[in-house]
C-alpha cells in the first residue's frame, strides 16, 4: 500500500490529472467534498461537490485546496479554477455545462495560481525522490592514507587530461560531420521545396482528421486502461481509504469515455461506458461510507 501511496504522489507531480484527483478526493472526503478535474487550455478545472452548501464554503475551501496542490506542486500546473456546487447524480460533461450556464449551475468560482516552492525545499524533495528509487545506499569510502594521496591525484590528473582530449576530438569530429552533411540536406531541402511549392488543398484538412483520431482512440484506450485498473483495486480493497482510490479510478475512467467524439466509430461503446462507469464509482463511495 506504502508503494502504492508513493507511486500516486510521484504521478501527481508529474501532472498526471487522475493522480491529482485521487489525492483531493482522499483529503477532501474527510469534509465530505467530492471533485473531479479536467485539464483545458493551461488550466486545471476542478470541480468541488457536496451535499449542502454548507460544506462548500468559499474560503476555507479555497484555502484547503490550495494547500493540497501546493504540496503536491503538479509539474506544469499553475492556474486552477476551482467550482463548486451541489452533488448532481448522473451529469457526465459537467464542463461543458457549467461553461454555458454558470450562473444557474455553480455555487461560485474562484481561480487561483498555485506558488512554487523554494529552490531548496524543490532540490531537497528531488533528493529525497532519488534516494527512494535508488535503492541501498552507496558504501561510505575510506580516506587513503596520505603517502598515497599525491601519486593518486597525479595519476587522476593524466586521466583527466587523456579524457579531456579525446571529448575534444570527438566534438570535432561532429562539427565536421555536420558541415560536411549541410550541403546535401540543403539540396535536398531546396528540391522538397520545390516540390511541396503548390500543396494540395486537402493535407490540411487530413492531418486535422488524423490528429483528431488519435485523440480519440487515446482517449478511450486510455478510460479502457483506468477501468482496468479500478475493477482490480475493488478486487482487494478492504480499508475506507481502498475504496476511494477505487472510487476515484472509475470516475476518471468515466470522465475519459465522456471525451470521446461524436464521430469515434466506438462512441455508441463510450457512452454506456460512460455511465457504467459512474455507477461504479457511486457503488464505490457507498463502500467507502460504509466502512
Amino acid at each position: 500500500m506504502a508503494n502504492l501511496v508513493d507511486d500516486i504522489a510521484r504521478q501527481a507531480r508529474e501532472g498526471s490529472v487522475a493522480s491529482i484527483i485521487q489525492i483531493l478526493n482522499d483529503e477532501l472526503a474527510q469534509v465530505g467534498v467530492r471533485a473531479r478535474a479536467v485539464f483545458a487550455e493551461g488550466v486545471l478545472q476542478l470541480l468541488c461537490e457536496a451535499a449542502t452548501s454548507q460544506l462548500l464554503e468559499q474560503s476555507s475551501l479555497v484555502d484547503r485546496v490550495r494547500e493540497i496542490l501546493e504540496g503536491i506542486e503538479p509539474r506544469n500546473i499553475r492556474r486552477v479554477n476551482i467550482n463548486s456546487r451541489l452533488v448532481r447524480e448522473h451529469q457526465l460533461l459537467w464542463l461543458e455545462e457549467i461553461s454555458r450556464d454558470p450562473e444557474n449551475q455553480l455555487l461560485w468560482s474562484q481561480e487561483i495560481k498555485l506558488r512554487k516552492q523554494n529552490l531548496f525545499k524543490r532540490l531537497a524533495a528531488a533528493h529525497h525522490e532519488r534516494q527512494a528509487q535508488g535503492g541501498k545506499r552507496a558504501l561510505p569510502r575510506i580516506a587513503a592514507p596520505r603517502s598515497m594521496q599525491k601519486p593518486r591525484h597525479f595519476q587522476r590528473g593524466i586521466v583527466g587530461g587523456v579524457s579531456l582530449t579525446v571529448l575534444l576530438l570527438a566534438a570535432a569530429a561532429a562539427i565536421y560531420k555536420t558541415l560536411n552533411s549541410q550541403v546535401p540536406n540543403s539540396t535536398q531541402a531546396s528540391t522538397q521545396a520545390v516540390a511541396t511549392a503548390t500543396p494540395s488543398p486537402a493535407t490540411p484538412a487530413v492531418k486535422f482528421s488524423k490528429e483528431s483520431a488519435n485523440s480519440a482512440v487515446d482517449s478511450f484506450a486510455q478510460a479502457v486502461r483506468v477501468a482496468q485498473q479500478a475493477a482490480t483495486d475493488g478486487k482487494t480493497a478492504q480499508s475506507r481509504e481502498d475504496w476511494l482510490v477505487v472510487a476515484t479510478k472509475w470516475q476518471q475512467a468515466s470522465d475519459l469515455m465522456a471525451a470521446v467524439p461524436p464521430n469515434h466509430p466506438r462512441y455508441t461503446t463510450a457512452v454506456n461506458r460512460t455511465a457504467l462507469y459512474r455507477e461504479n464509482s457511486d457503488r464505490a463511495q457507498v463502500e467507502a461510507q460504509n466502512k
